[in-house]
């Protein structure tokens, strides 16, 4: 399944780019992610911890940048993992581009997303609506990182954690906004 997400951060191209080549700043933005090692040649080691109201899902696996156009500005990164209870497994594919304008820079985010076991259970709409929400987060935490790094803060690379009944109810809203429009607004705008 193919999930597209674009963002507004609100820092120069230039700025943007280079942040998106320190490796474990970029995975710490993204909720419930931790790297758990560097293999070498673009290749790492991590986990990711997708919680969805009693639902706990903690994947193990790698991830490699298989691109890194600066011309372009554009990386794609190929990453699997399985599921640590063997519930299931995952497989993407995720190319960034960036590109000036909006607050500063536009981030296009494009994920062919294949999975099986539990996660694949939920549906294209709500796998949909969480990976909204884990861009919304992922966009916030990329610019307060890359605010804090302009001032000469310290950043820690430890990611946020993902999930919990929050996640699921912000998906759910979005679901629901979702059903709102299709079913309601076009009633609203051909009266009969």
């Amino acid at each position: 399944m193919l999930i597209k997400n674009t963002f507004d951060v609100a820092a120069p191209l230039d700025q943007v780019w280079q942040f998106f080549g320190d490796i474990p700043q970029v995975a710490a933005c993204l909720p419930g992610t931790q790297l758990t090692g560097d293999l070498g040649n673009d290749r790492y080691e991590g986990a990711v911890v997708v919680r969805m109201g009693p639902v706990r899902l903690n994947f193990s696996g790698t991830a490699q940048i298989t691109e890194r156009d600066a011309t372009a500005r554009r990386i794609v990164v190929q990453a699997s993992g399985a599921e640590q209870r063997g519930r299931g497994q995952v497989s993407m594919v995720v190319t960034a581009t960036l590109a000036g304008g909006g607050r500063g820079t536009i981030v296009d985010v494009g994920q062919e997303l294949q999975l099986s076991g539990a996660a694949a259970q939920y549906g294209r709409g709500m796998i949909s609506d969480v990976s909204a929400v884990l861009m919304r987060d992922f966009s916030a935490n990329l610019g307060a990182r890359i605010t804090a790094a302009q001032r000469g803060e310290a950043v820690t690379a430890a990611a946020t954690p993902a999930g919990g009944f929050t996640l699921g109810l912000r998906a759910a809203l979005m679901a629901l906004q979702r059903v709102f429009r299709r079913f309601f607004l076009p009633y609203r705008t051909n009266p009969s």
